[in-house]
């Protein structure tokens, strides 16, 4: 007897599972095979278009969902989902328009797909409209500790640094475990200025916890100046374990991939290998080597490290630690030029620091050719 065909919610359920998993390419194989012998499932198209997403595949995505919307045009997570294909090509009003049509229709209460819209437009920097997204989620959803926390990191992004500190702590109230909200709160009160509370919130995470190298590396800063730790002291070997382990997640191989297809699309024109690649392309210590520096930023935050390091920790920082230091430098080079009207070269870490620092826009502080 012949194994029967899954139905199309079947394939949907388990493409589903796998996109949960991880398993993204597991996860387009399965909702292609199902879209074979189910043409005109919508949420298969969706499915796909999702699976697209999570493998930075945008064009594909955005042809899945509008292939989705025509089916059903008022299909919630399909324009969800086309809206934010569409701002990874900066078409920022007509994604707008989607994410209105579906809080018009009536979805304004659905907390995932309000964080999912909020979390799409604070990834293109669009504040302003994620905090209004972000506002309308925790106010249908006062217990949720993720649309608080959502909500606070906007805020800060727009400089209310009172009402983003008032809503990461509520955040904190109604989740005590959300770490990511914890380690944000940390890094406020830490440009504040309020080492003891920074301290206290940063060690509230557990070090496995804990995905942001930047807080690790400030905690353990903290520890030697308020505890007057010595360098090798135990207390702080969980905190050096940790701050390796995420070092060693920024794999070169990635940066080097990132690079080549950088030089393949002409975006970049001189020779830049990243520091930790120097071992790939056998460059000399005297070509390769460079110093450590502090750079401070016009928010107030002083980065150190080399030029690759800096740039890292702006990234980071930034909320962007999803991208490649190529594309954050490229992004970040062209709001720069809008907004300020200065040239910034992006296929260089020192290079586009240099420059930004003759354009005022961060200052060189500590300048060292150790």
């Amino acid at each position: 007897m012949p194994e029967r065909f899954l139905s199309s919610e079947e394939y949907d359920e388990q493409a589903h599972k796998l996109y949960n998993d991880g398993d993204y390419d597991g996860a387009l194989e399965m909702l292609k095979e199902a879209l074979s012998l189910y043409p005109n499932a919508v949420e298969l198209y969706v499915g796909l278009g999702y699976a697209r997403l999570a493998r930075e595949e945008y064009a594909w995505a955005r042809k899945s969902f509008e292939q989705a919307v025509v089916l059903d045009p008022d299909h919630e997570d399909a324009l969800v989902g086309l809206g934010e294909a569409l701002l990874r090509f900066g078409e920022h009003e007509a994604a707008l328009r989607l994410f209105d049509t579906v809080t018009t229709l009536g979805y304004d209460d659905d907390i995932e797909l309000m964080l999912t819209m909020g979390r799409a437009l604070y990834r293109e920097a669009l504040y302003a409209e994620s905090r209004d997204v972000f506002a309308k989620a925790a106010a249908a959803r006062p217990d949720s500790a993720e649309a608080a926390a959502s909500l606070g990191y906007a805020l800060h992004r727009l400089g209310d640094e009172v009402g983003a500190g008032r809503q990461i702590r509520r955040s904190l109230r109604l989740d005590p475990d959300l770490h990511e909200a914890r380690i944000y709160l940390g890094h406020l009160l830490y440009d504040r200025g309020d080492w003891e509370g920074a301290l206290r919130e940063f060690e509230r995470v557990p070090p496995m916890e804990h995905w942001d190298a930047l807080a690790v590396w400030r905690l353990m800063e903290l520890k030697r100046s308020l505890w007057h730790l010595e360098p090798g002291d135990s207390r702080l070997a969980p905190w050096e374990q940790r701050l390796r382990e995420l070092e060693d997640l920024d794999d070169p191989i990635d940066r080097l991939l990132a690079e080549v297809e950088s030089r393949m699309s002409g975006e970049a024109d001189d020779g830049y290998f990243d520091p930790s690649q120097l071992e790939l392309f056998e460059r000399s210590q005297s070509d390769g080597a460079e110093g450590k520096h502090v750079v401070r930023l016009s928010n107030g935050h002083q980065m150190r490290g080399t030029w690759y390091e800096i740039v890292r920790q702006m990234r980071d920082q930034a909320g962007f630690s999803h991208e490649t230091i190529a594309h954050y430098m490229r992004r970040l080079a062209e709001r720069w030029h809008e907004q300020d009207g200065v040239k910034i070269p992006f296929n260089d870490p020192e290079a586009f620091l240099r420059a930004a620092v003759d354009g005022g826009l961060v200052r060189l502080e500590v300048e060292s050719d150790d």
